[in-house]
């Protein structure tokens, strides 16, 4: 896909991954819309990317898992710019860890990390076959390929966003709807940092274990992966090369591949 000209969404973009995408998007002539739960940080955000490209970028405030918001954010992009041709599900929580988390814990984790990605699929996905193109980008994680030590919510909602991902990729790809989902490990994040700081035992663990087993890369890096995955519409996006492989020992040899998490979690202890 060629991003000149295209309108793009993009979610939990002000700051980390998102912003950096929508950078990018904006260096390469597309108009986008940013959106986040916090107006003054959205706010913040578009004052810095309207120097990248000024008049291009709007932003809102909003739930990325909430219809309505998403609804919102849609009808922004097309009364500003036109009709959506991009949307970046990047959105992400990793709150809840191990099998204390909380009924409440499991549910946002479900409506952001997943359902979110559901929700404006079913509001865009519709109109773009009928236009014959469109392209949505979902936000993952290596975790979602992997598993993540520590947090048992960010792990297997991370998996649902892979797996929703290959649906839509295998369902629509015929039809015009190009995807593209992104898996990496570490990324200089305020998700990352607060992890960092975290009191709770397994959230330390999730970090030590992310930041032990790769460099962790800056989010323009990431985002340039993005852009190029985007342009050559190549599915799976790996900014760490190291997953490709970790991967590739967990499909040789499951229980091979688990006995190994398993020393790697001890050894983090």
């Amino acid at each position: 896909m060629d991003v000149n000209q295209s309108v793009a969404i993009v979610t939990g973009a002000a700051g980390g991954i998102g912003e950096a995408v929508a950078r990018r998007l904006l260096e390469r002539g597309a108009q986008v819309v940013i959106t986040d739960l916090d107006q003054a940080r959205v706010d913040a955000a578009v004052q810095r990317l309207e120097t990248v490209s000024p008049g291009n970028v709007r932003g809102a405030a909003g739930d990325a898992s909430a219809e309505a918001d998403i609804a919102a954010a849609i009808t922004l992009a097309q009364d500003a710019f036109g009709p959506v041709d991009l949307y970046v599900a990047n959105a992400g929580i990793g709150d809840g860890e191990g099998l204390e988390a909380s009924e409440e814990q499991w549910s946002l984790a479900l409506d952001v990390n997943l359902m979110a990605h559901v929700r404006a699929a079913r509001a865009l996905v519709p109109g773009w076959v009928e236009r014959g193109h469109g392209y949505f980008v979902s936000t993952a994680s290596a975790a979602g390929l992997l598993t993540q030590i520590g947090s048992a919510t960010y792990s297997v909602t991370k998996h649902g966003a892979v797996a929703f991902a290959e649906w839509l990729s295998v369902t629509y790809g015929a039809q015009g709807v190009g995807v593209s989902c992104l898996c990496p490990m570490g990324v200089d994040t305020d998700m990352l940092r607060s992890g960092m700081t975290s009191r709770e035992d397994d959230g330390q663990k999730a970090v030590a274990a992310v930041t032990g087993a790769g460099d962790v890369l800056e989010p323009l890096t990431v985002a340039d992966d993005v852009l190029a995955a985007i342009a050559e519409e190549t599915f799976l996006i790996l900014p760490h090369a190291d997953v490709r492989e970790f991967l590739r020992r967990k499909v040789d040899d499951h229980d091979r591949w688990i006995r190994g998490m398993q020393r790697y979690q001890s050894s983090l202890s």
